[in-house]
């Protein structure tokens, strides 16, 4: 009798349930439950509808039932950054407001205040992004001080459902690092710089690591779904589940997790909160078992996304791609980090406008559109190798790009071509199979990460492209 595991991933833009179970020594993954997701507008702000995503993942885990597969255990893994703050009653106060709202825009002059960046970076290793919980936490401060007031607990999203699973509050490490609130030799919350910055030291729950014990369903949880299960603290940050899938043979290798944003960065055991480090706008992401995800956040397919919506989702991104390939030469690029990007009125507009301000050829069709888009992340790709081979005074083989992104042939092969690495995509399933893997190395199902990737190497498709 197989024995199951159940991975909740929910994404900017979806979610969906799936389960896993070893058989012939390998992964397998069944998608059972599928949900929309995204930012919509409340009371002023981008926010995140948290009540019907928790309605989804009680519809998605009653379906267990309904297929007659009971997982043992199950993990959330989601977006960083955004939180919710609760009452004495555990209820929460206001809106769950995403990282692409803009209340946060001023608040890094207010922390800088109060810590100049160099030293903030110094304590925590994590890159200045404006959407960062240490911004959002101040535009709490300054804008709705009554919140901050009444409040007492802070819960990221992925914890906020995990409490209200089991009634247990818990705070998992990969993603706590992403508030730029942690100390990265503590692994713990750092407390002098949170009062420093006039927050409530109480908000903040004990962090503990990927792959503990949450606590089981609570009674009326247990009768909505028709069972009881474990649920297990997985890399709850998404990118953290998706780095620890990377099916790597060799022990030091270069990773995108390619998906709405793509992360590129390699594995270390320590933090480098260096100066260097800190110009080159990397950052020290918790990842499972106290490694670090020493990484580059890079804006992703967010652009193309955004863009094949605006043109109405008339083409796949398949044949964005082919598109794109068909109009490789022509000439204008963008910096994919531009803030103006992170969430504009309008994509195309913002891109039309950058080739216009720099005084480049302005991109018309979808195909002009979708190769200035393609090749500029490509080039970012290759100024970010440089960086982190430079800052760790290492040269990488290979680059593995997984999540869903792995599946733009297209891209891939200019990234090979703009990094000069071996390039292997796949598996396109890895925030899942990451959460996963938490969960069957808590079991023992692996005896190590190195394992655990090897039998990932094995399950699933992996495609290679030379440069």
């Amino acid at each position: 009798m197989n024995t199951y595991y159940l991975a909740i991933d929910i994404g900017a833009s979806s979610g969906r349930h799936m389960l896993s179970w070893i058989e012939d020594g390998k992964i397998r993954l069944e998608e059972i439950y599928r949900f929309a997701n995204g930012m919509t507008e409340k009371n002023g702000h981008l926010c995140w509808n948290v009540e019907r995503l928790f309605e989804e993942i009680l519809n998605g885990m009653a379906e267990c039932r309904k297929i007659g597969k009971i997982p043992v255990s199950m993990g959330i893994d989601t977006w960083a950054v955004d939180f919710v703050l609760l009452d004495g009653e555990g209820k929460r106060l206001g809106d769950a407001v995403g990282y692409r709202d803009h209340r946060t825009e001023g608040m890094d002059a207010e922390v800088s205040q109060v810590i100049r960046p160099e030293a903030l970076y110094q304590r925590t290793g994590i890159q200045k992004q404006i959407f960062n919980t240490i911004y959002q936490l101040m535009a709490v401060k300054k804008q709705t001080p009554e919140w901050m007031e009444q409040a007492e607990t802070l819960l990221l999203i992925p914890d906020y459902f995990n409490y209200l699973l089991t009634g247990v509050k818990k705070t998992e490490y990969t993603n706590a690092t992403t508030t730029q609130l942690v100390n990265p030799e503590t692994f713990d919350w750092d407390r002098e710089l949170i009062e420093r910055l006039g927050y409530k030291m109480s908000l903040f729950t004990p962090i503990t690591m990927a792959g503990t014990t949450v606590g089981c369903l609570s009674e009326p949880i247990q009768e909505r779904v028709g069972f009881n299960l474990e649920v297990i603290q997985t890399a709850s940050h998404d990118t953290a589940s998706a780095v620890l899938s990377v099916p790597a043979k060799e022990k030091e290798f270069l990773y995108i997790s390619s998906g709405t944003w793509s992360l590129m960065g390699v594995e270390q055991m320590h933090a480098d909160c260096s100066d260097a480090a800190r110009l080159a706008n990397l950052t020290n992401e918790g990842g499972y078992g106290h490694r670090y995800r020493f990484l580059k956040n890079i804006m992703g397919l967010w652009m193309i996304q955004s863009v094949r919506h605006e043109l109405e989702d008339r083409y796949s991104f398949a044949e964005l791609c082919s598109m794109a390939e068909e109009c490789r030469d022509f000439p204008s690029r963008v910096d994919v980090n531009d803030t103006r990007f992170l969430s504009p009125e309008c994509m195309t507009a913002a891109i039309q406008a950058y080739c216009q301000e720099t005084g480049q050829e302005i991109p018309e069709t979808p195909g002009e559109l979708s190769t200035v888009i393609y090749q500029s992340l490509a080039g970012s790709y290759g100024k970010t190798v440089k960086e982190i081979e430079e800052v760790t005074g290492k040269s990488y083989r290979a680059i593995h790009i997984v999540g869903g992104g792995a599946n733009a042939g297209y891209l891939n092969q200019l990234t090979a071509k703009a990094t000069q690495k071996t390039v292997y995509s796949g598996p396109t399933e890895a925030t899942a199979i990451g959460n996963i893997a938490v969960q069957m190395l808590k079991r023992q199902q692996f005896g190590s990460v190195e394992e655990a990737r090897s039998v990932i190497y094995d399950s699933f498709e992996v495609h290679c492209v030379e440069p």
